[in-house]
């Protein structure tokens, strides 16, 4: 499909609208259009377009054909926005604290403190230890 040139605007809520005498609409917009227009038609609303007593006899005053001369013509006043991608170029800002070396050592230090405080301090193992320990399991399950 092949698309006109068309002039670009934006409606009051920032909302991008197309020219619709210069935009090739796609089936989608063209039905809704239509249908839109047909129901107007069918709810008596005034013909945008001359159509003779003989024409609209051959058309059966069918509200969809007469919609779509009035479309055909460029004469409806409907538009269609189409919502674009908004760009933006914001870039992730990562939150840095300010710290000095000197309370990073502060901080580790109280760290250290309440680890010797709270915690267990965890030995090396001796290869004697283990074999005691496993003697001793084996006696005890006996």
């Amino acid at each position: 499909m092949e698309n006109a040139s068309c002039k670009i605007g934006k409606d009051f809520k920032g909302k991008v609208i197309f020219n619709k005498m210069e935009q090739e609409f796609t089936r989608y917009e063209k039905a809704r259009i239509l249908g839109a227009r047909a129901l107007q038609i069918a709810m008596n609303a005034p013909i945008l377009v001359k159509i003779s007593k003989d024409d609209l006899e051959r058309i059966r005053y069918d509200a969809i054909k007469i919609a779509e001369i009035e479309f055909e013509s460029g004469v409806l006043p409907i538009s269609i926005s189409r919502p674009m991608p908004k760009r933006k170029d914001e870039k992730l800002k990562r939150i840095r604290e300010r710290t000095d070396d000197k309370k990073i050592e502060e901080k580790e230090g109280e760290e250290e403190k309440d680890i010797a405080e709270e915690g267990e301090i965890m030995e090396l193992a001796n290869p004697d230890d283990e074999i005691e320990e496993a003697k001793e399991s084996e006696g005890g399950e006996e």
